[in-house]
């Protein structure tokens, strides 16, 4: 197997890329799994730990603001120090915050675990990418095993809610965090027996100033967000939206005047890294924020439980998993990755629309077909962005790549979430202006897909004649 230029493999063998492949989609499936998985239990977990209006908002938000704070610097970290390494590593952190989530005597306690779970998620799902990317040489291959670990992320947010709903139906919600927190050591196992491990040919020195800057920024700016749901004015989220401004600008200068700068800005100059970025910033505004806020319509205007919700959103989901798989097919000679991605954002906000216009007297079928089609386009999105997060790269920075792409979706996820619960809340309290709200907010959502697709279209390189 050739080695990416400037790439070290460190030698044990020859593992299979079979196994390497499975053990890197099965951890992405597990930090997805885990992402999810307090959807369907949201009612008896605030229940159990006390929580309040405001703890059922951070239990649901609190894994996002480590993900997001934690993956451009997971990623940098992997290809300079192990990406093998750095994956194991992350799978354990989940292990043990599960079960500290397993034995949360209260709702601090369960969301310090599950922003330190985010943690552990980021370094899996930023190293995961670096390792495909590593393994598999650019071209039908790494877009092959892209397409597996697009359909990993799918099928982790099929299944985590439903793991969750039917644990706390047969036993308690705390046992899928017991069977995730197995599940994740399992899976750590697997990779240090099956993945080689590798990194930059040329590590870099720790950018330990971006690094803090940056989690300081972005956690700040989630945090904000996750207060400003309940009140816009709120001072606490106003005061953390000004210490993100401050950190994130303090970032930009250090990243600019640094010697070894954990993200090149320079990238941004890149038409290929922007167009990948901006989709997936757009995938987290659209149609990743309105199906966070899904569950919450369905059970507050059809009476449908979370668990009854997760199973409808399968439709989606499970979609995105076919999908996903079918993607490998496409040949990148003759539909660029520039093309993909605005196609896959075109589609999402075609299924959004069609979730829209929906009144008291709709039925819940009246969803599925519209269902259907977003995660057709979801697939091929997935597939494209796993790919692409890694191709607009210098060789070598792979898992940064991956870092900075996800850190996109989860940021742009915690912004576009934010803006539908405020407007769908502006409305008013009464059913029939939950959804007035709602046909608002999936309008708005589709047309940040849209606008997402128009900008990665202007994005095209100069040698790019298709």
């Amino acid at each position: 197997m050739s080695l990416p230029q400037g790439d070290v493999s460190v030698p044990r063998g020859v593992p299979s890329r079979g196994w390497t492949l499975a053990a890197v989609a099965c951890g992405t499936f597990l930090m997805l799994v885990a992402f999810t998985m307090p959807l369907a239990t949201i009612v008896p977990t605030a229940a159990s730990l006390d929580a309040g209006v405001a703890g059922r908002t951070w239990v649901l938000s609190s894994m996002s603001i480590g993900l997001a704070s934690a993956l451009l610097t997971s990623g940098a970290v992997a290809d300079d120090f192990g990406r093998r390494r750095t994956f194991v590593a992350g799978l354990f952190l989940m292990a043990l915050t599960s079960v500290v989530c397993v034995v949360a005597p209260d709702t601090v306690t369960f969301v310090l675990a599950r922003v330190l779970q985010g943690v552990g998620g980021a370094a899996v799902t930023a190293s995961s990418l670096g390792i495909i990317a590593h393994t598999f040489p650019a071209g039908p291959e790494r877009a092959s095993a892209s397409g597996v670990w697009g359909a990993a992320l799918g099928a982790g947010i099929a299944v985590g809610p439903v793991v969750a709903g039917l644990c706390d139906a047969w036993v308690s919600w705390r046992l899928a965090y017991a069977l995730l927190a197995a599940a994740c050591v399992a899976t750590a196992a697997l990779a240090l027996g099956v993945v080689r491990e590798s990194r930059a040919a040329r590590p870099r020195p720790v950018d330990r100033w971006g690094g803090l800057l940056l989690a300081v920024g972005l956690g700040s700016l989630l945090a904000g967000l996750v207060e400003s749901r309940q009140d816009l004015g709120d001072p606490s989220a106003l005061a953390l939206f000004g210490g993100a401004v401050l950190a994130l600008v303090a970032f930009v200068a250090v990243e600019r005047r640094g010697r070894a700068p954990m993200l090149d800005l320079m990238l941004l100059r890149h038409r290929r890294f922007l167009a990948v970025t901006v989709a997936a910033f757009a995938t987290g505004m659209g149609i990743i924020a309105l199906f966070s806020f899904m569950a919450v319509f369905l059970d507050t205007g059809f009476g449908i439980d979370a668990l009854g919700a997760s199973l409808l959103l399968l439709s989606w989901s499970a979609t995105s998993v076919a999908a996903s798989l079918l993607a490998r097919r496409i040949p990148e000679h003759r539909v660029s990755g520039r093309v993909q991605l605005a196609i896959g954002l075109v589609g999402v906000a075609v299924g959004q629309a069609g979730l829209a216009a929906v009144g008291p007297d709709t039925s819940w079928p009246r969803f599925v077909p519209a269902l259907l089609v977003a995660g057709v386009a979801s697939g091929v999105l997935n597939a494209a962005l796993g790919r692409e997060a890694v191709a607009a790269v210098p060789v070598g920075r792979e898992a940064m790549g991956a870092g900075a792409n996800n850190t996109a979706r989860y940021v742009g996820s915690a912004i576009g979430v934010t803006v539908v619960a405020v407007i769908v809340a502006s409305h008013g309290t009464s059913r029939q202006d939950l959804f007035d709200g709602w046909n608002v907010a999936v309008l708005l959502t589709a047309a940040f897909s849209l606008v997402g697709a128009a900008v990665v279209l202007t994005c095209r390189p100069a040698r790019d004649v298709r």
